[in-house]
């Protein structure tokens, strides 16, 4: 099968998840902007680390065989931190750049008023660069945050088919499916849905405006569930045409609206003696110099 995850964090991953990644199908990826662990001391912080998305990430991703993209925000976690929201002012120049394909993670983590005047502000600069977003709801209160959520995108203008509202399940899947936003499930091996779950649900709903990612970010998780929701389809009942539209078709629906995917095949898919910043993946002696 051909795998486009919607929602990864490579950053969090090593170069063992990328080549378990490309040996199970994935192809093409999207990295959201995330929380950095612990508490970010000034906005010269988020924007290293936007850097390294638009470029060393890609770079490490290509050497794997395997097409990196992100997206750029103030995610809902930081947004309650006031060293951190005059990043809001930066955003503009990372969203014009080149892989850059959406808005996010935004939303809520707590439901605070800090959380939603971010959100709303960046549903603005999405309206304003054309991208789809990609919304976090809560892993408190989910159903409650779902509802606000879904409020303040409809309050925004912005068209439903450029959101997928993101991390659902099946107490607040139904909330969105008549909405004409995407929907995003994230497969996690001990919390949010599971493979199995996640089959149910497509029966019940279908697979049209379905994604399914493996989040795979700092705590345990796994960047191979969307493999393994293949699989679970599979063996559901689903056809492979069904597991393709869900794990490939889709995601390049909703991120093409961006104009700004690559899914041509990076050069290779070994590792290769190329830099990045005179930096590369290699370790140990190179054929070409033979240094260390």
């Amino acid at each position: 099968m051909r795998i486009f995850d919607p929602h990864v964090h490579m950053t969090s991953r090593t170069t063992d998840d990328y080549e378990a990644m490309y040996a199970a199908g994935v192809r093409a990826l999207v990295e959201p902007a995330f929380w950095l662990g612990q508490p970010r001391t000034n906005v010269g912080s988020f924007t290293d680390y936007f850097d390294g998305l638009v470029g060393w990430e890609r770079f490490r991703a290509a050497q794997f065989g395997i097409r990196h993209h992100c997206t750029i925000a103030l995610n809902p976690k930081e947004a309650n931190d006031p060293r951190c929201v005059p990043v809001l002012d930066v955003l503009p120049r990372y969203l014009a750049k080149d892989g850059v394909v959406a808005v996010g993670e935004v939303g809520y983590d707590s439901m605070t008023e800090a959380e939603e005047a971010a959100f709303a502000r960046q549903l603005e600069l999405a309206l304003e660069h054309e991208l789809p977003v990609l919304v976090h709801t809560p892993h408190r209160d989910k159903l409650a945050g779902t509802k606000r959520t879904l409020d303040v995108v409809r309050e925004s203008g912005i068209a439903p088919e450029l959101v997928v509202v993101d991390h659902l399940n099946e107490l607040t899947v139904g909330l969105v499916v008549d909405t004409g936003c995407w929907m995003g499930f994230s497969i996690y091996p001990d919390t949010k849905m599971d493979e199995r779950r996640m089959v149910a649900i497509l029966k019940e709903y279908g697979t049209d405006r379905m994604l399914v990612n493996s989040a795979a970010d700092w705590g345990r998780s796994d960047p191979l569930k969307t493999y393994e929701t293949g699989r679970a389809m599979l063996e559901g009942g689903f056809t492979e045409s069904d597991v393709d539209t869900v794990l490939w078709v889709n995601p390049v629906a909703f991120y093409g609206q961006s104009g700004k995917l690559m899914l041509d095949a990076p050069a290779g898919t070994e590792p290769t003696a190329e830099t990045f910043a005179g930096n590369s993946v290699l370790r140990g002696a190179r054929p070409d110099t033979g240094a260390a």
